[in-house]
Formats: structure tokens, sequence, C-alpha cells
């Protein structure tokens, strides 16, 4: 037994070219045994077979049994032609019995749950396969390894394992094009810092060649914009792709929706432009937007185009894409939660319900420059569907006068959800009749989402904020 705290050396073990061996053969062997299957060439397995994945490797030909018998006496003929082994059974002293023998022959031995006895442990993995990324707390938390794997796998994209083979797969040649250590070098940092590495996650291979041969030519890097929905406020709604892209970016350009909590997820490097819009306010117009991103993409710039709920819903995204695309400027859409979902869902409000809405419509508030409304009020004043009504704070008076009007009773259920998801999240529920004045009452403020039909009769109180 040892005597003092253990220390390890993390490595990655080649075993394409060597032979395994589990001990056991219930679930603790499975999970062991999944680690070995894809990576060894040659495992066996000593045990009795219990647990059907080990049967299946077994019967697939992919793992070897040699028997349900586990003796001490067999294993000086086994130990030697093995490079590494799992103890896994169900024994605690057959499993140091088998580790003392593992010692003994110098052979690599992991004794399941007992770090004592071992002379390796295995990490808790992130397989992007052949990137690979190992947790260890040297055996003292492996709940807290499993943990930060979880928390480290959320921020790899899924195309990891594309970039990492396209890029094994041009070393050769730019090897031959480029002696220069160094020039090789920065033009893969150019490649990966640039539009290159996001077309070969995607499989773009042919267009990843061209970025990767730019690179190494010294051409400048081509820039591109990112549209990138942030969903309706609670950073822990944001898409993986999003925070990926939000590391990356040279430079932001956002607005008043986007709260700090989702700006402090941005790159801290990254240049912050706010073009935000108010009521009546713009600190700068659309096309100035428009023409702002053009200037930087052209510039070599990775511009990140932050837009609060979805890009394309009410966010006058469509308008930007249509800007970009026509000037020649790369284009990628990352859509986000729109606000209807994010905020119905927070407020414990279903946006349809089997008993009282068979849809729903999404409207904008936005008044018209004399403050009026161009609205289908007949097909949006109807029984049986549910009204998301985006920026309506400021024509809600007239917004559930013209419901009304066109033949929604005064007491049909409304609701505003104020910052909706995040942690200041405030939900006013009225009627039509009673709404405006409740608006004025309460001071609600931008951002809110209001929404009309029967669904608000079924909210249950699900925020932790809420009462």
């Amino acid at each position: 037994m040892m005597t003092k705290e253990a220390t390890y050396l993390p490595i990655a073990m080649r075993l394409d070219d060597a032979r395994a061996l589990v001990i056991g053969g219930g679930q603790v062997a499975a999970n062991k045994l999944r680690l070995l299957l894809g990576r060894c060439s040659d495992i066996a397995v000593l045990g009795r077979v219990d647990d059907p994945e080990i049967a299946q490797a077994v019967a697939s030909g992919r793992v070897t049994h040699l028997g349900d018998s586990i003796t001490l006496e067999a294993l000086p003929a086994l130990l030697p032609e093995m490079r590494l082994v799992f103890a896994a059974t169900d024994d605690f002293a057959l499993n140091r019995a088998i580790a003392a023998a593992a010692r003994e022959w110098r052979v690599a031995i992991c004794v399941v749950d007992d770090p004592d006895p071992s002379t390796f442990i295995t990490p808790a993995i992130i397989d992007r396969t052949p990137v690979q990324i190992a947790i260890s707390t040297n055996g003292a938390a492996p709940v807290l390894a499993r943990r930060l794997r979880m928390q480290i796998e959320a921020l790899l994209p899924e195309g990891l394992s594309r970039l990492s083979r396209f890029m094994q797969a041009q070393r050769n040649w730019i090897k031959q094009a480029q002696p220069d250590t160094l020039i090789r070098r920065r033009a893969w940092e150019n490649f990966v810092d640039g539009p290159g590495a996001e077309q070969a996650l995607r499989g773009e291979d042919e267009a990843a060649r061209r970025s990767l041969e730019e690179a190494l030519s010294g051409v400048p890097r081509q820039g591109e914009v990112w549209l990138v929905g942030a969903g309706p406020g609670d950073p822990d709604l944001l898409t993986l792709a999003a925070l990926r892209l939000m590391s990356n970016a040279d430079s932001v350009l956002y607005d008043q929706l986007i709260p700090p909590a989702i700006m402090d997820r941005v790159r801290r490097d990254a240049e912050r432009v706010f073009v935000g819009k108010k009521r009546s306010k713009h600190s700068l117009p659309q096309d100035g937007i428009n023409e702002e991103l053009i200037r930087r993409a052209r510039a070599g710039e990775r511009v990140l185009r932050l837009k609060g709920g979805d890009p394309f819903i009410f966010g006058r995204g469509g308008e930007e894409m249509e800007a970009l695309v026509d000037a020649g400027v790369t284009v990628r859409v990352i859509p986000g939660i729109t606000a209807a979902s994010g905020c119905g869902a927070a407020a414990g409000i279903p946006l349809t319900h089997r008993d009282c809405a068979q849809s729903c419509v999404f409207v904008t508030g936005h008044a018209r420059a004399d403050g009026t409304l161009n609205l289908d009020w007949a097909s949006l004043a109807k029984k049986g569907q549910t009204l998301a009504i985006y920026m309506g704070l400021a024509p809600m008076a007239d917004l559930c006068a013209q419901l009304m009007a066109h033949g929604l009773p005064p007491e049909w259920p409304a609701a505003v959800i104020e910052h909706g998801t995040r942690h200041d999240q405030r939900v006013h529920v009225a009627t039509l009749a009673t709404l405006p004045a409740l608006v004025i009452e309460r001071q609600v403020v931008s951002p809110a989402l209001t929404l009309v039909g029967e669904v608000v009769n079924h909210r249950r109180i699900i925020h932790h904020q809420e009462t």
C-alpha cells in the first residue's frame, strides 16, 4: 500500500500495435472495454461475461474471450503479452492480487476505483478523434473530472474531428511548398484564426484548401460576418455555435438588447461597437450598420453581429444578410432562441395548448412614423390562437383597443413578460382591457414580450425569482 500521494504524468499511449486485457465481465469491465475499442488492435477479456455490451463485442469478433475462470496461476502466461491491463472484477482482494502480479511483470495495471495498487488511471476523455482531451484529478475526484469534461466539451465544435483530419492531410504538401518552419507556422495560425478553420469544421474542404494556400502565400486574410442570435437574455441559452464565434471575433456590433451577462462571453480583446437603437433614437441607422459590417469584413476582420433573440425574427438580420451577400462578403447565420419561445417558457406560459391554441402568430408592434399600427387586425383578433407581440410596449393601448374592436372580448387574457429569462424577469398578467394601464402603473420597460390568448390562463409560476 502506498503511503504518500501518487503523482501522474499525462501521456497518450499508442495501442494500435498492442494487446490489452480486461479482467471481469460486468458493467464496470464494459466501461473500460469501451475505452479500448477503436484504439487497441487486440483486446482480450477474462472472466464470466455478464454484460451484454461485452457479449456483443465478443460475438462480433472485436474482442477475444479467454474463458470464465479467473485464476492467479494463469496470469504469468498472460501478462507478459499485454501492454496494459484493467482489473475490473467485483472482488477487492482478487483485483489487488492481479495488480501485484502485473507489477511483478512490469505491465501497466489499472484497478478500477482503487488507485493505490494501480500504475495508471484513466482520465475523463473528450473524444474528437484524432483530437482527444484528457482531464485528470489524479484519482482524487473522478466526479469533478467528469463535470469539467462536460463544461469543456460544450465549448468544442462538433466538427473538430473534420478540422484536425483536414489539417493532417495538408501537412505533406505544405511542408514541401514551404520549407521555412516559421512561415509554415504563421500560415497555420492565420488559417486557424481565419475563415479556413470554419470551412473545414463544416466539411468544406475545397474552400478550406484555398484559404490555406492563401495563408501560405501571404494573401491578406478575407474577413467575414457572423449574424448570431444571442437569445432572449439568459446567457445559458446561447447556442454552442454562438459561444464559439463569440470567442473568436475580432470585433462585435451590438445593441441595447444584449445584456452585460452575454457581452461578458465575447472575446475580451474584441473591439466593441455599440449600434443600439432605442425608440426614436438610433446611434447608427440601419444603412450605416450595413456599411460598417461591409467595411470591417473587407479589412479582414471576423465581425460578430450580435442580435437579441434570433437574427431573422424581427431583428433585421435579413436586410443585413442581403447587403453583405450583395457586397460579396462571406456571411454565416447562427439562429438563436427567439423571445416568444424563451420568454413564454421562462414565464410558464405555453405558446400553444391543445385545449385553447392550435396556432401561434408572431407579430411586431413596431409602429409607423405617425405612431399607428398597420396590421391585419381581422386575422389577429381570433380565438384559438396565441399572439406573440414583439416591441409592443409603446403602442400597447392601440394594440389592445384594436384587438377588442375587431372581436376579442375585453376580458381576453394577456400578459407582458419583462426581461424574460433573466434574473430580474417580471410577468404582468392582465386582460386586454386592463393591460395598458398595468404597464404604465408598473413602469414596464424593454425588452418585453406580450402574449395574448387563453394560454395565459394556463400559466404556472416556474421562474425561481418570481412570486
